[in-house]
């Protein structure tokens, strides 16, 4: 099962201009996040990102970043590991999330 994360809070970011669309990015996302369109890659869902890495560390030419184990995915995923209910733990409710 997959699952979408809090809306617009991922680290994910893509440059085109320095994707050489090889496919590794898509390959390595096990939420299926990006895919590639006319020889580049492209998000298709943000919000399914959780975070983990494999993009960017697969990425040969460096056109992913994404911060790895921070934000509001990494607590969400904390949560469910701990069996508690998906929080960001944000102070700030819904607002800044």
């Amino acid at each position: 099962m997959i699952h979408r994360y809090l809306k617009n809070v991922t680290t994910l970011r893509l440059l085109i201009e320095k994707c050489i669309g090889c496919g590794r990015c898509a390959e390595v996302c096990p939420h299926r996040v990006l895919s590639i369109n006319e020889n580049k890659a492209q998000i298709d869902d943000k919000d399914l990102c959780m975070e983990c890495g494999a993009c960017a560390k697969n990425c040969p030419a460096n056109a992913i970043t994404v911060k790895t184990g921070v934000g509001c995915a990494a607590a969400v995923i904390t949560s469910w590991i701990r069996g508690k209910e998906p929080s960001c733990d944000c102070s700030c409710g819904d607002e800044c999330c």
